[in-house]
């Protein structure tokens, strides 16, 4: 599993790309897309985009993983960071890459073991965990720490299903209906009546997220799947 560790910024992003081989993560790449200081913010973002697409690209990642937005004493910093990683997000979106989200104090426990870490100590703790010769800018190094995050719960995941082999938990819900429904987190999903968690065995293959209604898959419609644009006017 290759993973891209994403730390947006409205001037700098830092990205890093590692993988998951087994029970070990390895690097792969790192670095940080820039843009002139002195271009508009949408100028600047356009040129990190542009980059991002490349890296994408050249690097072939199966998930990108990014830290959450936190809150700034500087109202205008959270402002500038909440463009960024909207930018970030909707690039990766195109790419139709799913995207891991976790907040700050859990890449530091991850990666550190404290969620008070420092960004010296998580820096030392990236460069051991995956064997760096040296240290790269701390925008890269940010990225690499959200990517080994993301791995050590792939991990975590992949233990806590071989502990229990064929059988996935899935939930119900009841949604404004007659009937309920149930989004399926394994395959084959024996369902139960609304609000009962149950189990699943591994027998029809339907993907994770499948909408089941009466315990069969429900199908989307094309119309619901595809994005809409709303024009309000064209000009003649």
């Amino acid at each position: 599993m290759r993973i891209l560790g994403l730390d947006p910024g409205s001037r700098v992003c830092g990205y890093g790309v590692i993988e998951r081989v087994g029970n070990r993560l390895t690097y792969v790449e790192c670095g940080v897309l820039t843009a002139p200081e002195s271009q508009p913010m949408e100028r600047r973002l356009g040129e990190i985009a542009r980059g991002l697409r490349e890296v994408l690209a050249d690097c072939a990642p199966e998930v990108v993983a990014v830290e959450d937005v936190f809150t700034h004493q500087n109202p205008r910093s959270a402002l500038a960071l909440a463009h960024a990683r909207g930018m970030a997000l909707a690039v990766v979106g195109l790419a139709g890459l799913a995207v891991a989200s976790y907040p700050p104090a859990s890449v530091k426990k991850a990666v550190s073991g404290s969620g008070k870490a420092d960004k010296a100590q998580v820096a030392r703790m990236v460069q051991a965990l995956i064997g760096m010769a040296s240290l790269p800018r701390a925008d890269a190094t940010d990225a690499l720490a959200v990517a080994i995050t993301h791995g050590n719960q792939l991990e975590l995941a992949a233990a806590a299903k071989n502990r229990s082999p064929g059988a996935a938990r899935i939930a119900s819900a009841v949604l404004p209906s007659d009937r309920p429904r149930t989004w399926a987190t394994g395959s084959s999903p024996r369902v139960g009546t609304a609000g009962q968690v149950i189990e699943a065995d591994d027998a029809l293959g339907w993907p994770d997220g499948t909408l089941l209604r009466d315990g069969e898959p429900e199908a989307r419609s094309a119309a619901a799947a595809a994005p809409r644009r709303e024009v309000a006017g064209r000009r003649t």
